[in-house]
């Protein structure tokens, strides 16, 4: 099928807003898909179903729903709903049924690099700001990680313990993007979910931020998705 009459719906993950998906977003608009970003508030995986699930409610066209990092939650619950024919994940979390961001974490590797994230302040987490380009975004621009630094998103505590209830991925078909380079989500836990998931899986080097960097990849993944409709 053409991209007449498809629509993808961006989530974006903790620490950032959606406007890191402007690369992608003007890609896949170039190529006339209706492209909507969710910017959802990261305080409870609850709230961020809701925000997505109205964005959803919006749509016309079968819906490619998109998440990165700790958006691979929130697809996974809100990918239920009726106009979501598809899910793809971007080096991203994705929980079973009563699974959280923070069961999945518990079982990471601790042998590998450790996200520097500092200690819960007033119920939300930071990454430290010194270290972020190294473990968030190692392959951006210097001046463009450190505006990304700065700009950060208060990640809720609710958020991460939030427990998927009913996973979309064991009804719709998924496609998962592994990051190789990724010092946030160890490659090796990516390609376990996505395996788990029966996902669609495809590997390329780059950082957590591959969304930002490598567009044209990401692009890619979320076409091939939309070509299986």
């Amino acid at each position: 099928m053409s991209s007449a009459g498809k629509s993808v719906v961006l989530v974006h993950g903790g620490f950032v807003d959606g406007a890191g998906w402007r690369g992608v977003y003007d890609i896949l608009k170039k190529d006339g898909y209706d492209v909507t970003i969710v910017q959802n508030p990261t305080l409870s995986l609850a709230g961020d179903n809701a925000a997505t699930r109205q964005i959803l409610d919006e749509q016309t066209g079968p819906v490619i729903l998109v998440g990165h990092s700790y958006g691979g939650a929130v697809v996974s619950e809100a990918g239920t709903h009726e106009k979501v024919a598809a899910l793809v994940y971007i080096t991203a979390f994705v929980p079973d049924s009563g699974e959280s961001v923070n069961t999945l974490i518990s079982g990471f590797p601790t042998d590998g690099p450790q996200p520097p994230i500092l200690p819960p302040r007033d119920g939300f987490l930071f990454l430290d700001k010194a270290r972020f380009h190294e473990s968030f975004a190692g392959d951006v621009p210097v001046a463009e990680a450190a505006f990304m630094a700065d700009s950060q998103v208060p990640w809720g505590l609710d958020a991460l313990g939030g427990p998927v209830t009913e996973p979309a991925w064991r009804s719709k078909p998924s496609w998962y993007l592994v990051v190789t380079d990724d010092r946030m989500i160890p490659p090796v836990a990516q390609r376990s979910m996505a395996e788990r998931a029966g996902a669609k899986v495809t590997d390329v080097p780059g950082s957590h931020a591959i969304y930002v960097s490598r567009p044209d990849v990401v692009a890619e993944i979320i076409k091939d998705a939309a070509a299986s409709l």
